[in-house]
């Protein structure tokens, strides 16, 4: 970037600084007009030049003219004395002041032509160090990524070429790297969190910049894939240049081809894992603690529970990654999460897995988890198949299922009668107790029992039948 007090710093010119309230204006290009409104041929940027030609006699037409360059992005005004204007004048200085905009006074043994030579000089000798600077920060940051731990030293590098600070988010806001480098102080990761809550369902499209003039920070996601595996944070001083962005979009390449290569890495012992976890539901325990221990898989706990969870794809993947970091065994089997952890820590993980949004079947076997999974609603996300065990043979039934059967099996009732048979099984067929619950005569209590039975044409001291009565009573509680 060349700016205004570079060109002012150039000895051949001897330009004059008259108002220089923004000395650090980035000049583009040199334009020359002496047209009285040049602002709609004007691009921004520019640091215009004029010798006043139409100007002539303009007093409060100042305001107006030097309003419509300072909307129209000029840096500033670089003004020619000698031939319209002996001096600046008064009206132009005091419009210059009020609308910010950098004056410039050119004496008479400059040539306009010289200026923008040496602007495009300039430009051009910024532009060929920032080239060099960019095929560096290419070479460092390659090298960077050859070391033991690839992302931890690009982006260590990458705060180094910035002489700012750097760091890494997961795609859930989790800080991965934690920020390094000189500005690290100036690293605001509540601020990151926020961008990122932002921009992360555009999915690798999405990047932000934000801050200030003194400070600038890069929230880019990094990921060659159709979602982002993290987000590189850059912050640096002042504004962030070509050749800065340049190298940070040089690292979010690096830090995408190192995730590639962890992802393979991370996929070979998924597939182990899951070997691992089909041994142990083929109840080859030993097989199973065998293979783990070769692979630095994950301990086999001696007991455990086994977890199937279910859900969106990008839930599964964050889960089985969640599971992964605290050292749990778990790999994904067909469309779902499979884990195998310590008893004790079993209706934590199954909690977890359900506040990310997956519903979860817990169990002593794959199949029992199954079973339980199969329950599972978004009502009730977590299931226990000890639990359905419990509750008898009415909890290993499907809802839908065990309803229909009770008000299919019940309707020839009414409640009067289920309350009845109700007591009946309760009491395992003693109708002097039944008499005693109801307060009701024992000749009552067998009088209702005889219309029961008729009304579902079925006898009631046959085994089959009770235990047919109990699931349809309990069911419809």
């Amino acid at each position: 970037m060349v700016d205004v007090a570079q060109l002012l710093a150039q000895p051949e010119l001897a330009l004059e600084p008259v108002h220089l309230p923004r000395p650090d204006a980035e000049v583009r290009w040199v334009a020359t007009s002496e047209l009285a409104d040049p602002a709609p041929f004007l691009e921004g940027g520019e640091l215009l030049l004029t010798t006043g030609l139409a100007t002539k006699g303009w007093r409060s037409q100042w305001r107006g003219y030097v309003g419509r360059l300072a909307e129209a992005g000029v840096v500033g005004l670089a003004l020619g004395v000698g031939l319209t204007h002996e001096r600046v004048p008064a009206g132009l200085r005091r419009a210059c002041e009020e609308h910010g905009l950098n004056l410039v006074v050119v004496p008479p043994a400059t040539t306009f032509v010289a200026i923008s030579r040496a602007a495009a000089r300039l430009i051009q000798a910024r532009e060929d160090a920032e080239s060099r600077l960019a095929m560096e920060a290419q070479r460092r940051l390659t090298a960077a990524a050859t070391r033991n731990e690839p992302s931890v030293g690009v982006v260590t590098e990458l705060a180094r070429l910035l002489d700012g600070a750097t760091f890494l988010l997961a795609p859930d806001g989790r800080v991965v790297q934690e920020p390094r480098g000189p500005r690290r102080e100036q690293a605001d990761l509540d601020e990151a969190r926020e961008v990122l809550a932002r921009i992360r369902p555009q999915g690798l499209r999405a990047a932000s910049t934000y801050g200030d003039e003194l400070v600038t920070t890069l929230l880019v996601p990094v990921g060659l894939r159709d979602r982002p595996v993290g987000y590189l944070g850059a912050v640096m001083a002042g504004r962030a240049s070509g050749v800065r962005r340049s190298a940070v979009t040089t690292a979010v390449a690096v830090l995408g081809l190192v995730a590639e290569q962890e992802r393979s890495d991370r996929e070979a012992g998924r597939r182990v894992r899951r070997t691992v976890l089909e041994l142990l539901a083929s109840g080859d325990a030993d097989a199973a603690a065998l293979l783990a221990g070769a692979v630095d898989a994950p301990p086999v706990p001696r007991r455990g529970r086994v977890l199937r969870a279910a859900g969106p794809i990008d839930a599964l993947d964050d889960a089985l990654a969640s599971l992964e970091r605290v050292r749990v065994l778990a790999a994904p089997v067909d469309d779902e999460l499979w884990a195998f952890c310590a008893t004790t820590r079993s209706t934590r993980l199954a909690g977890t897995l359900a506040a990310a949004g997956l519903r979860v079947g817990v169990g002593e076997t794959p199949l029992a988890a199954g079973r339980a999974l199969a329950r599972a609603t978004a009502a009730e996300p977590v299931v226990h198949w000890d639990r359905l065990v419990r509750e008898g043979p009415v909890g290993l039934l499907d809802d839908d299922v065990a309803a229909a059967f009770s008000a299919s099996f019940l309707a020839p009732l009414d409640d009067t009668q289920v309350a009845t048979l109700s007591a009946f099984l309760r009491h395992h067929g003693s109708r002097l107790k039944v008499a005693d619950e109801l307060g009701l005569h024992r000749n009552t209590v067998r009088n209702r029992l005889d219309a029961i039975a008729s009304a579902l044409d079925r006898d009631l001291d046959d085994p089959d039948v009770r235990v047919a009565a109990w699931l349809a009573v309990e069911a419809r509680r």
